[in-house]
């Protein structure tokens, strides 16, 4: 059985789409990206077809294998030009047989093989050979003009046909023969209707210019269809490791394992995922989580594969090697994202298997009609029909959208934006709800120390001091960050020696510094003694009603401080709420804390509606209650406690998904890095691309009216069928790959 897994050159002339038997019971339509699963006693077979570019290609493999003993499941993948089958023991042979008999040449993938690798390009002699065609051509149509005899006209535009023709006349057979009207299969039947018909030059011409925008149109989409492979450059190719003598050697990235010393230099790319061992700098990982700006690493900090070290020099330890990398994770979702169907994409599918056929019937009455019953020339009713069968390929029509989606995924995995399937990227512009989880989603997720007020010093002594010197010997949040408030303040501080230190449950803490025994706590402990006077109680109390946790400390006859303790929003999440809100889209909170601080983050950041007290099955319910209102439902949050309602709602959104395989692998879309401001990006990038499918289905139906009208009337000619058929593709592909540059 072949294992190489060289390309496939792209030879003269596409096969394009049309007749998708997408409904075959065999075929294994899928329209997640859940990868196929063998059962016992199955295998998994991935194959690369060179040819295999369009629909039409996809139902001709699906319509030969669909029956054949051992196929159990089937996976296509057009935009990667691989094939994932699901066979029994000892039936792959048969399957490389079925597909090599439609003239195509399928490869065999090992699993580490890259599916996405560039094809090589079309070979010379091909290229000599269309450049041969084209001069054949012209001569046969300067003959024409010259009035020179037919038979030189005739051999000149012969001898151009055959070379450049050859492959669509096989390709066309082909796809008669198993019962298919591609666009060589209509080409062939059109340029031989010339022949007939004495069309000599033209015929030629016609063969010559089909072939040569089929070449360019190959290489447009080639452009989409490997987009998102430009992430795999940035992965260096070798890595300078650790060896086990204590040198330091270069070494091929894919040797690298789990645990191995990687040596990074200013200027150089990560080799892989790890942790930083020794040293610190500066990496630039906008090509993992879009951050426009370098992000500080130190030991123990996390690096990712393909982002860009600074200026300073580290050691880290792998933690992924090749394969299994941040970065390629990205690359195979996005490609399993692209092999999924989205709406209008399957919506189009199903129009072009109507819309062909009854093309191809009406270039039949065109031709038979009007002799019969108008008695019109046959020469000219034939001439109308087969400019007629030229335009009926829906190529531009079918290509419209799986180009535009690809452009628009690849876009949004720029910009950090992992979106797991071209449905999510559709349905992008319809949502009108984003319910927000708050803890680490909205805010920091830890506490912080918001204000300190010194109510009275003791003699020789800092209240401050002494609250961060009691609260340092907690472990509790509230503690930890007035302790940590104060470090930040003053790093230079030794914080005091805390003697009988105990913790006070539900209340505080105690503890005897010198000669005074201290207590820090909350408004109870302050209560229980007896030092929690009206004006301490009202202080207390506004901390509370802004969403803050208040504690004191006291030595048991007076206050000497006063603190408060609150989760922080984000710097970017006020801009984010902002930024939806005038897209639209209304925001509601889910929290499981209490409904005063609920409300009082909701205020800051701008939030519609706020609910607390939540547990995971209220918070499911909340976005229930929301779905089927108006428009679409999204849900964003970064933990366990948020999967119920994230796997309710529509469009769910995970939170800082860099380096965290499950939240790639489960989630719709994911935020590589924990930027609220990105789900705005999202829905004004789900709307471009809307835009730009509309403004592709637009072109190519109106393109192919127009010229389906001037033809039936007799003012097209073969070779404005050819621009119309061809250009209207061109014109689709370019429009798509726009949104590889959108803002």
């Amino acid at each position: 059985m072949p294992s190489s897994v060289s390309d496939i050159p792209v030879c003269c002339g596409h096969d394009h789409g049309n007749d998708q038997d997408h409904d075959h019971p065999a075929a294994g339509e899928r329209s997640g990206t859940a990868p196929l699963q063998a059962g016992p006693g199955q295998h998994l077979a991935r194959l690369r077809i060179g040819q295999m570019d369009c629909p039409t290609e996809e139902t001709l493999i699906r319509k030969k294998l669909g029956n054949l003993a051992g196929v159990h499941d089937m996976h296509f993948n057009l935009m990667q030009r691989v094939l994932t089958v699901v066979h029994a023991e000892g039936a792959l042979d048969r399957v490389v047989a079925a597909i090599r008999s439609l003239d195509m040449t399928p490869e065999v993938m090992a699993q580490e093989d890259d599916a996405g690798a560039v094809p090589a390009a079309a070979p010379r002699r091909g290229r000599y050979l269309l450049a041969a065609a084209g001069i054949l051509a012209v001569l046969a149509e300067a003959a024409h003009f010259a009035a020179l005899p037919t038979s030189v006209a005739a051999v000149l535009a012969l001898a151009s046909i055959l070379a450049c023709g050859l492959g669509t006349y096989r390709k066309g057979w082909i796809a008669l023969r198993n019962g298919n009207l591609n666009i060589n299969a209509l080409m062939s039947i059109a340029v031989t209707g010339a022949v007939l018909i004495g069309q000599w030059p033209e015929a030629a011409m016609v063969m010559f210019l089909f072939n040569v925008a089929e070449l360019i149109e190959a290489r447009a989409l080639d452009r989409a269809r490997h987009a998102v492979r430009h992430l795999l450059d940035l992965a260096p190719q070798v890595a300078t490791a650790r060896q086990a003598d204590g040198s330091w050697a270069e070494v091929p990235v894919a040797q690298l394992r789990h645990d191995d010393w990687v040596r990074v230099r200013p200027g150089e790319r990560i080799a892989a995922d790890g942790t930083v061992a020794e040293g610190s700098s500066a990496v630039d990982q906008s090509a993992i989580t879009g951050e426009s700006l370098p992000v500080d690493k130190t030991v123990g900090d996390t690096v990712y594969a393909g982002t860009v070290n600074t200026n300073g020099a580290f050691d880290y330890r792998v933690t992924a090697a090749a394969g299994e990398t941040t970065l390629a994770r990205i690359i195979h979702a996005v490609e399993q994202a692209q092999g999924a169907r989205a709406p209008t994409q399957r919506f189009i599918d199903r129009f072009s298997r109507v819309y062909t056929p009854t093309v191809v019937a009406l270039a039949a009455l065109v031709a038979v009609v009007p002799p019969l019953l108008w008695g019109q020339p046959w020469l000219d009713a034939v001439y109308r029909a087969l400019a007629l069968l030229i335009i009926a390929c829906p190529c531009a029509l079918v290509i419209s959208t799986p180009v535009s989606v690809v452009s628009g995924l690849t876009a949004a995995a720029r910009r950090g934006i992992l979106i797991k399937g071209g449905v999510y990227l559709e349905e992008g512009r319809k949502l009108a709800w984003l319910a927000l989880d708050k803890t680490g989603t909205l805010t920091h997720g830890k506490p912080v120390c918001t204000d300190l007020q010194t109510l009275a010093d003791p003699p020789a002594r800092s209240a401050a001091l002494l609250a961060a010197s009691l609260a340092a010997r907690s472990d509790h949040p509230v503690s930890r960050a007035v302790a940590q408030a104060h470090a930040a303040q003053d790093a230079a501080a030794t914080l005091l020696d805390v003697q009988d230190f105990s913790a006070l449950p539900g209340r505080g803490v105690r503890g005897r510094i010198g000669e005074l025994t201290l207590h820090l706590g909350n408004l109870r402990l302050m209560s229980e003694l007896g030092v929690a006077t009206p004006d301490l109680q009202a202080g207390m109390q506004a901390y509370e009603q802004q969403g803050k946790t208040a504690i004191a400390l006291t030595d048991g006859t007076r206050v000497l401080a006063l603190a408060a303790v609150a989760d922080t929003l984000k710097p970017g999440s006020a801009e984010a709420v902002g930024a939806l809100h005038r897209l639209g889209v209304r925001t509601l909170m889910l929290t499981g804390d209490n409904a005063r601080t609920a409300q009082a983050v909701a205020q800051q950041a701008g939030i519609d509606e706020a609910h607390g007290d939540l547990l995971p099955e209220d918070k499911l319910r909340a976005v229930e209650a929301k779905l089927g209102t108006s428009g679409k439902v999204g849900m964003v949050g970064d933990g366990i406690n948020d999967a119920p309602a994230l796997a309710r709602a529509d469009i769910g959104f995970a939170m800082g998904a860099a380096g965290t395989g499950t939240a790639i692998e489960t989630a719709d879309v994911a935020l590589m890095d924990d930027d609220l401001r990105k789900i705005g990006q999202f829905v004004r990038l789900s709307r471009a691309t809307h835009r730009v499918l509309m403004q592709n289905i637009g072109l190519a139906l109106g393109i192919k009216v127009v010229f389906l009208v001037l033809a039936t009337t007799g003012h097209a000619t073969l070779w404005m069928a050819v621009f119309a058929d061809v250009g209207a593709s061109l014109l689709v592909v370019a429009n798509g790959l726009r949104l590889l540059r959108a803002r």
